[in-house]
Order: structure tokens, then sequence, then C-alpha cells
């Protein structure tokens, strides 16, 4: 028995030694993880149930010039309820009270919304969902209802908001607008206005801080935020949209006429550069058209003919020929090297002035023009292209605007046709409004001006920034010259290769041109033709400058030239806005009254009193059917661009006021 209690007695021992040993390991242990190691594992323990959120701060607002609203920032807001929080006593006060409040803003009886907290409350549900994309004003009457009204610690209301960027007036110059998404490693997830001007436009994001209530579930600890989110500034564009309108419709109709490929318009203010409309319109695989690519800024391309206007300004300029200045067409042809160029006549012209030689586009004459008079010094004529900006490009806020390319002699890819072919609009490239840029020198008295797409930067009424005139060349030629320039685009338009276009009630001066595209591919299986028209108006005293690019026409109808295809579109805009805009003239005796008139006045003041019905606008252009619909009072909701195909509110019914009507556009 000694034996046995010995050996008992040394196992308590080792077991009291192994439990002293275990103690103070956990003394050491817990002495470590609070004086050593006890701020790291508190913060671990703070990160994972409480942390900042991001409140986005609302974007600024982009308008167009004259005042219409192209994009702004509309938040959606989340309410949900934690069930948990309010005390028995409280939330039995006020659960009737509540659900009253929400069957009148969100629709449902009240006895579904009691019977939903209850519920809530009865499982012990801390994210109970009330409503989804609420608007600002619903929002704020919730949070005021009975129970909400107590706050987030008191009465368990949980506000989410989410902001969503909407374009009131639908796809028109969307591309223009642009967006910003943000970026990703610093790489560039953005377009257009949206992105260039994002500085002033995001504001400053607040931080809310917020508590971790259940698995993916947070709760704000405080009704106030940790920093409150600054709005951003609103950004004044020079768009207006009833010239964006008027050109985007003209764009599309001859787009689904040609069935082209893709297109651009532009319109510029001529004296200031301010951008009034741009459209860039791309073929989707249903055949329809939306805005795609910034053609108008990023594709730069052969111009063909347009690019004649550099020959006769620089050869003005160095007075090596004149307008009169007469040239032997060689029946159409004139070879170079062992290549021919060509008139688009067959048989050429005969024997025509350099005037008349530009009003025709007669390739042969301005070829010819261009190499008698510097195959000995080409560098001098390339030398007045970089002079005139053509060679570099124009500097805008957007990403991804094309590169101009001009030849140089010297250069590996110059050759002896490299001259002539410039002549004529080839082996150089540029982009649609580099063009436009260079043609509104001339409108512009020879004062070249940068194109501007924003005007102002504003908040509220303070003006925070204003973009003035920026100009690129206080003098792109000699006046002499200029005046000569301006009296040959007029002729074109009156007497030459845009002569369908000439109208005795409204002048016109510009350029055709018709390029050939992708011609240097093998079999010329990828060739097409791009058709373009490029000029101002009033041709005696512009106000505006315009350029129309039509990509890939169908060559089916034998009439791809940039008369017949740009030349339509560039009228239509030109006309509409002469047409339309106000007139300055005055009438005499307008204050008296004519029977005729009252009469007709006061019938159609008795008929408009009676209950007006729906119209049927199918068929109608997208914005002429908005402008038609929200002047009776109804709220427009619009899918896709073009005219009207289908309308959700039966034509005949009586109109209630505020009642929302989608249109489907195609």
């Amino acid at each position: 028995m000694a034996v046995d209690d010995k050996n008992i007695s040394y196992r308590i021992y080792l077991v009291a030694v192994f439990i002293f040993l275990m103690a103070i390991g956990i003394v050491v242990k817990l002495t470590n993880i609070q004086w050593v190691e006890g701020d790291y594992y508190r913060k671990l323990a703070k990160q994972r149930t409480v942390k900042n959120f991001i409140i986005p701060a609302n974007k600024g607002n982009i308008y167009s010039a004259d005042g219409s609203l192209l994009a702004t920032s509309i938040p959606n807001y989340e309410i949900r309820f934690d069930a948990v929080t309010p005390k028995t006593e409280v939330f039995e006060k006020n659960v009737k009270l509540l659900s009253d409040s929400l069957s009148i803003v969100l629709g449902r009886p009240s006895g579904y919304y009691q019977n939903e907290l209850r519920k809530a409350r009865a499982n012990k549900n801390r994210y109970f969902l009330i409503a989804r994309k609420l608007s600002y004003t619903d929002y704020m009457k919730i949070k005021g209802f009975p129970l909400f009204n107590l706050g987030a610690y008191k009465g368990g209301i949980i506000v989410e908001q989410e902001t969503v960027r909407e374009h009131p007036i639908g796809k028109i110059a969307e591309r223009t607008i642009g967006y910003d998404k943000g970026g990703v490693n610093g790489e560039s997830m953005g377009k257009g206005i949206e992105w260039a001007f994002r500085n002033y436009l995001n504001g400053k994001d607040g931080k809310i801080l917020k508590q971790k209530i259940a698995k993916g579930q947070w709760k704000p600890i405080r009704d106030v935020n940790e920093v409150d989110p600054q709005d951003g500034y609103d950004v004044i564009s020079t768009i207006d949209v009833f010239i964006q309108d008027i050109a985007h419709h003209a764009l599309l109709k001859q787009l689904e006429d040609y069935e082209a490929d893709h297109g651009c318009v532009v319109v510029m203010e001529t004296e200031t550069g301010h951008i009034k409309a741009i459209s860039n319109l791309g073929r989707a695989d249903d055949g329809s058209y939306y805005e795609t690519t910034n053609y108008a800024v990023a594709e730069s391309h052969e111009p063909g003919s347009t690019f004649k206007l550099v020959d006769l300004m620089t050869i003005l300029e160095d007075k090596v020929a004149d307008t009169n200045t007469v040239y032997d067409t060689h029946g159409g042809v004139v070879k170079y090297y062992g290549r021919s160029v060509r008139d688009s006549r067959i048989g050429g012209y005969g024997k025509i002035s350099l005037a008349r030689g530009f009003e025709l586009s007669s390739n042969t004459v301005m070829v010819q023009a261009v190499y008698d008079n510097y195959k000995n010094n080409p560098s001098k004529f390339v030398n007045h292209i970089k002079g005139y900006g053509l060679n570099k490009r124009l500097g805008l806020p957007f990403e991804g605007e094309g590169r101009p390319y001009i030849p140089q002699p010297g250069d590996k890819h110059w050759s002896g046709v490299t001259l002539p072919w410039m002549a004529f609009g080839y082996n150089v490239s540029v982009t649609p409004l580099q063009t436009l840029t260079y043609y509104n020198s001339v409108a512009n008295n020879g004062v070249m001006v940068k194109p501007q797409f924003v005007s102002e930067i504003k908040e509220w009424n303070r003006t925070i920034k204003k973009f003035d005139v920026e100009v690129l060349n206080p003098k792109i030629c000699s006046q002499e010259t200029i005046n000569k320039l301006k009296a040959v685009l007029a002729n074109v338009v009156k007497k030459g290769t845009g002569s369908k276009l000439y109208s005795k009630d409204f002048s016109m001066a510009g350029k055709t041109g018709t390029a050939m595209v992708n011609y240097g591919n093998a079999g010329r299986a990828g060739l097409y033709y791009a058709s373009s028209f490029v000029g101002y108006f009033p041709a005696d005293h512009p106000k505006y400058s315009c350029i129309v690019v039509v990509h890939k026409p169908n060559t089916s109808r034998n009439n791809y030239y940039g008369a017949d295809v740009a030349g339509p579109v560039f009228k239509r805009i030109a006309q509409k806005i002469f047409t339309d805009a106000p007139s300055a003239n005055t009438i005499n005796k307008i204050d008296g009254k004519v029977s005729k008139q009252e009469n007709n006045y006061n019938a159609y003041y008795t008929q408009v009193q009676k209950k007006q019905s729906i119209p049927d606008v199918k068929g109608m252009a997208g914005m002429d059917a908005i402008a038609l619909l929200e002047n009776l009072g109804l709220k427009v909701k619009v899918n896709g661009i073009g005219k009207v195909k289908k309308q959700s509110l039966k034509v005949g019914e009586n109109i209630a006021k505020n009642t929302t009507i989608v249109l489907e556009l195609s």
C-alpha cells in the first residue's frame, strides 16, 4: 500500500505541476494580449465590427447653353428597419401610426405593414426592408414618420443611399456628354465631358461610421455623418439643344437613307469656337444607329477634296498663282511618276481658272497648281500646313483625340507622288473637328479659335471658372486671301459641286469632299467612300460653321459624292436655323385687333379648356413628341432614339396630370 500511495502522490504532484505551468502560461498569454498585442486585437475587433463607409457626393449637373439639363445625379434611397433596437413600449406605441403613414406613401394597406413590422420584431430581424428606390422627397417623409423620427438608435431606421446618373434628353449627344466610371489602377474609365471635367463635377465624398449587426449587414452608429459629402459643381456646356436636335435627326435620316456605316456632324459658333451641336452615330447589327465612338474628335482619316482649301490658301498667300490663273485639265487625267490623277468628270473641264477648278473640285487643276509651284521646294508647302496647325492635335480636354498626319520631305514614306497626292487630300490624315476648325478660321476672317465644349463652371449662381475664347492663330493668312477664299467657297454652292444645295432664301458657303478609304488593301476588298461637306452660313456674315462626314454610304445609287450624301445634312441644319430662329423684324400697329383673329382665338381658347386626351405621336421625332406631351402635363420616359414606334397610353384617353407615358423610339 505504501508503494501505491507513493505512486498516487507522485502522479498528483505531476498533475499539480502541469496545472501550475498551464496557469502560468495562461497568465503570460493574457498579459501579452493585454499589454503587448492588445492594441492589435482591439483594432482588429473594431475593424471587423465598426468601420467607415464612403458616402458618394452628388455629382454636379451638366447643362446646355440654353439651360436644358443634359446630365444630373438622382439620389435613390433604401429604407430598412432594425426591429431589435426600439424598446417594447416605444414600438407598441408607434407601430400602428408608422404603418398608417407607410400606407399613404407606399400604397399597401396599413395592416400589411403592421403585420410585417411585428413579424420582423418577433424574428429579431435587424435589416428588414421597408422600401427601395425612393426619391429624396419620399425619403424625407418616411424619415419623419412615427418611430423612425426617433433616429437609428431609438427608432431603428436604417438609410442606404445610391446615386444614379440620368440623361434627361435621352441618347442625343450621349457620347459627348460621356460618362465617368472611375478608374482601376490609374486606367481611364470615362469619356466625354463627364470624364474630362470630373474634378469639378464629382465633388468630395463623405464618410459614415457603421457597426456590423449581422453577416453582410451594417447599421449607422450615429444619425450624423463623420464627414458630410460636398456636392460637385455644375458644368455649363456650349451645346444648344435646339441645334443639337436638328443636327442629330438630319444626320440620322441621311445615314438611314444611305444605309451608311457611321457618320458625324459638328456645328460650331464662328467667333467663339463654341460647339453648338455634335452627333456621332454608328450602325448597330440590327440596322439602327446610336452614339458609339466620338468620330468627330477621334477618327483621323484622309479628307479628300475638303483639303483643297489648304492648296488655294497657300498658293494665294505665296502669290505663285491667282484665282484667274488658267490650267488645262488635259482631258481629265494628269500623270506623275506613272500614276494617274483623274477628275470625277470624264474628259475633264478643258481650260479653266484656278478658282473655277476649286469650285468644280477638279483634281487635275489643284494638283498641277501645287506641284508646278512647289515641286522644287515641297518643304515650303508643308510648312504652310504646319502654320495652319493641321499637323498637331487641337488640345481638346477629351482623351482619344485623333492624331493628324502630314508627311514631311525626307521621311521614309515621302516619294515623288506624295506632294501631288496631298494636293487632293490623300497621303494626309486629319479629324473632322480639325478640318472644321481650319474652315472656321476663314469664316472668322482669319482668326483660328479652339473648339470649346464647356463655357463655365458654376456653383448655383456663382461662377467658379469661365472659359474664355482661346485663339490658336490670330491671323491664319492675309485678309486679301481670306476675301478671295470666301468668294470661291460661296461659288461652290452657287455654281460649283454644291449647286444642288443652293437656295435663294439663305446663303451658304463650303466645300464638298469624297474620299476613297482603304484603297490600299489587297484587291481593294475593303474600299469604301467617305462623303463630306464643310462650310459656314450665312455666307456673307458667318455665324455658324459646320462639317458633315458620312462613311461607307451604299454606292448602289451611284451618288455617293459629298454634295449628295453629306451636303443635304448641312443644308437641313442651315435651313432650320434660318427659318426657325426668332425674327428681328418689327411689326407695325402691334396693338391693333383683327375681329377674325379675335373670334378664332376665342374659339380655340374654349376648345382647350375642355378635357384633353392622349394624342397619337407614333411616327413623330422623339424630341418633338416629348415637347408636345410635356406641354400637356404628362411625364415622358423614352427608350431608344429616332422616331416614336410605340406609346404606352392609348390614343384618345383623358389626360390625368403627372401621368407617365413611355415612348419606344427606333
